[in-house]
């Protein structure tokens, strides 16, 4: 295969601190890439763009709402189609929160929104789907994060320059 060069990303997973359901956003149909498949919020960084600026940014732009970044829940690498070298993508996923859905509109990048428990959507979406495994990751963090890291991750701190 011919070194190409990676596509840097970001994903953010939305809870609601008000109950704790996270927000799962269907793509919308007339994508070129998984069209209809259920996901996060996500984007490509622009040039000279952090991850966590990239996922204010995204957020706003996907959802209209300011997030609070709780936690970063893991990296990712795949390829957006076909695996050549400019379909590589790299990607860092965020744990994210907003206080209730005020102000909260949905893109024309999707279609469809829910707000699921971590068991609502392991029942909902198909056996095994990446979004149930990383809604049930956001949990364990949640319930086990020290206040220290989270003050850590609502500062920005955690993003080197």
């Amino acid at each position: 295969m011919p070194i190409g060069r990676f596509i840097a990303m970001v994903s953010f997973l939305v809870w609601r601190r008000s109950d704790g359901k996270y927000l799962l956003l269907r793509r919308s149909p007339n994508k070129d890439f998984a069209a209809g498949e259920w996901e996060t919020g996500s984007g490509r960084l622009d040039q000279g763009e952090g991850f966590a600026e990239a996922v204010l940014r995204e957020s706003r732009e996907e959802l209209g709402v300011d997030l609070r970044i709780e936690c970063i829940l893991g990296t990712s690498h795949f390829y957006r189609g076909e695996p050549t070298p400019e379909n590589d993508m790299v990607g860092v996923g965020f744990g994210c929160s907003i206080p209730d859905e005020s102000g909260l509109y949905i893109s024309a990048e999707h279609s469809e929104h829910r707000w699921m428990t971590s068991a609502e959507a392991s029942e909902f979406l198909p056996t095994g789907h990446w979004l149930a495994r990383l809604i049930q990751r956001a949990e364990l963090f949640r319930q086990h994060m020290p206040e220290e890291l989270h003050q850590l991750h609502w500062d920005g701190r955690f993003e080197t320059h």
